[in-house]
């Protein structure tokens, strides 16, 4: 099942059991999707569809960050409660152990033996796993396996 039809009997689902944040969440994904398919003028791929729920879960998180800075506990409960139905939608990010494994992988492949090689080794991993990986992740892990 694709993604998209994913989120619409989700969506269904919610709306009958009046899931009200869910279903705000999954008409906000919808909307985006939609905004998407519009712009590029042909229907939108699962691969770019979790692009949009990655920017989604993004905001969420850096709201819940500000949120948290500014005392509002309330405003930061509400965004996480929102982050975690994202998440239901995420492809399963890769362990630890898997990161290290992929940039090991990735400086093998590559030759990368020194810090000047760091850009090619964060985005072959980037690359090979994309929609899993989060680059701040992937570019403290290579920092500190070059280093």
């Amino acid at each position: 099942m694709s993604l998209t039809t994913r989120i619409e009997q989700d969506y269904i689902a919610a709306y009958k059991a009046k899931d009200a944040l869910r279903l705000g969440v999954l008409r906000l994904l919808k909307t985006a999707a939609k905004n998407l398919q519009v712009e590029l003028m042909r229907p939108v791929t699962d691969e770019e569809l979790a692009t949009v729920i990655q920017k989604q879960a993004k905001q969420r998180q850096d709201s819940i960050e500000q949120f948290t800075a500014a005392n509002r506990p309330d405003l930061a409960e509400k965004e996480a409660a929102e982050l975690s139905i994202l998440k239901d939608y995420l492809p399963e990010p890769l362990s630890e152990e898997e990161l290290a494994a992929a940039i090991d992988a990735a400086i093998a492949a590559l030759g990368v033996t020194n810090m000047s090689g760091m850009g090619k080794v964060i985005q072959s991993v980037m690359g090979d796993y994309k929609g899993r990986v989060d680059g701040k992740a992937v570019s403290a892990a290579v920092k500190a396996r070059l280093s």
